[in-house]
């Protein structure tokens, strides 16, 4: 079959790789210039099936109160008059009832379990290089009753197959000796010594590079307007080049994994996805005390920032705002996790040299992507990750290959495909 992917970021280049693999013609179309220029830019770098414990759970909603009027909150929202955001909220406070977290956590924890197992499969396959890191992931906790409620995630997460210890302040230190900086604020923290770090960017960009190599085309500079129906379904995708010149381009098959902008396409369709951008920022700054610095990744799970090492750049990043599809950099929310970042590594960085930026996280409210066969025949659905797209880039890709091609995908996962096994037939994100 002759596959069109929607999209080049992580996701879209893991799919065209997957579906490339499983001998399909595959066609990506992308509107940047190359691959990963969006939200697979500068994220966090973690690749934590740690990070399982979704934005909705049942302290979330108080949080987000108290949260609501500060410019530099964790998770901000700014109330707009904006039907989709509403919608998507209210589907997030339904989603922080205790039956609801552990339903999603178990399903979080499932795809990146085995999306890391495939990232580690394809990267001694291919010998992808993008400054990766096999030491762990150790999340701090600062705060006493921040440490307590993880107990019950970390918990559900165990038993789903996540090797997570918990660990004293002077265990925090030992694994990772830059934090003895803030011995005196650290309460306790949980190690996930099977998680990983790298440059997504990096890594969407050398997979990218392979997929030419075997055969899928790239059009680039190619914004997409449209898709279009016929008697099969979804047959064509009309687009336009850098110069304007509309065109339309047909396939069997059409997967979308384009992010934050997927909901406004699918719904062009009829396809109702309760996808919202959930603006993240980041900071990357250059080593200047390498005796200093973090060699092990960290989650700072009171102020839900992530911190990677990437070769000789620190890159530290987390937040989210629900404000619309801006990409304005606000330099509060920056200098923000600057100033965290100097708090708990005072003799690390002085802020020099920082770079800043912000990108566009596919949320659902549920923190489970949609990864499937859509209500409309010929489109397929690999979109809505959220904060773990770089997590679970690896195992979506897989697992929408198979789907498309016919197959039960090896995962336990909710999928939306019609394809799967009874017991999984619900919307993951609904």
């Amino acid at each position: 079959m002759h596959v069109i992917v929607l999209g080049a970021g992580v996701t879209g280049i893991t799919t065209a790789w997957y579906l490339r693999a499983a001998g399909h013609e595959v066609t990506v179309i992308e509107r940047q210039r190359a691959a990963g220029l969006e939200t697979s830019y500068a994220n966090g770098g973690q690749i934590s099936v740690s990070h399982a414990e979704p934005w909705a759970n049942p302290g979330a909603p108080l949080k987000v109160l108290k949260w609501l009027m500060k410019e530099d909150a964790p998770l901000l929202f700014r109330l707009r008059a904006d039907a989709a955001q509403w919608r998507w909220g209210l589907q997030f406070l339904r989603e922080c009832t205790p039956g609801r977290t552990a339903h999603n956590i178990r399903n979080i924890v499932s795809l990146g379990l085995y999306s890391r197992a495939k990232l580690q499969s394809l990267r001694q396959e291919l010998g992808l290089q993008y400054d990766q890191r096999s030491q762990g992931i150790l999340h701090f906790y600062t705060s006493e009753a921040e440490f307590e409620a993880a107990q019950e995630p970390a918990r559900i997460m165990r038993e789903q197959g996540c090797e997570l210890d918990m660990k004293t302040p002077d265990d925090c230190v030992a694994i990772e000796p830059a934090l003895a900086q803030c011995r005196g604020k650290i309460v306790g923290g949980s190690m996930t010594p099977s998680d990983e770090s790298g440059d997504a960017h990096a890594f969407t960009q050398a997979l990218a590079a392979r997929c030419a190599a075997a055969g899928v085309r790239f059009e680039y500079e190619t914004r997409i307007l449209g898709l279009e129906q016929g008697r099969q379904g979804v047959e064509r995708v009309i687009v336009a080049n850098a110069a304007g010149v509309v065109s339309r381009r047909s396939a069997d098959r059409f997967v979308l994994c384009m992010g934050s902008f997927s909901r406004q396409l699918a719904r062009e369709l009829g396809v109702s996805l309760n996808i919202y951008p959930a603006k993240g920022y980041s900071v990357t700054l250059p080593v200047i005390a390498p005796a200093h610095s973090y060699q092990v990744s960290l989650t700072d799970d009171e102020y839900k920032l992530v911190f990677s090492r990437l070769g000789d750049r620190l890159r530290i990043a987390g937040t989210a705002e629900l404000n619309g599809y801006s990409t304005e950099l606000n330099l509060v929310r920056c200098e923000a996790i600057v100033r965290r970042t100097r708090e708990l590594f005072p003799h690390m960085t002085d802020g020099q040299g920082a770079q800043y930026w912000t990108g566009l996280r596919p949320a659902t409210p549920s923190n489970l992507p949609y990864i499937g066969a859509s209500k409309v025949a010929g489109l397929y659905l690999n979109t809505g990750h959220g904060t773990l797209g770089w997590t679970h880039a690896c195992g979506s890709g897989a697992a929408i290959a198979d789907i498309v091609s016919g197959r039960q995908p090896a995962l336990d996962y909710a999928f939306t495909a019609a394809t799967c096994r009874p017991r999984q037939l619900q919307a993951v994100a609904a």
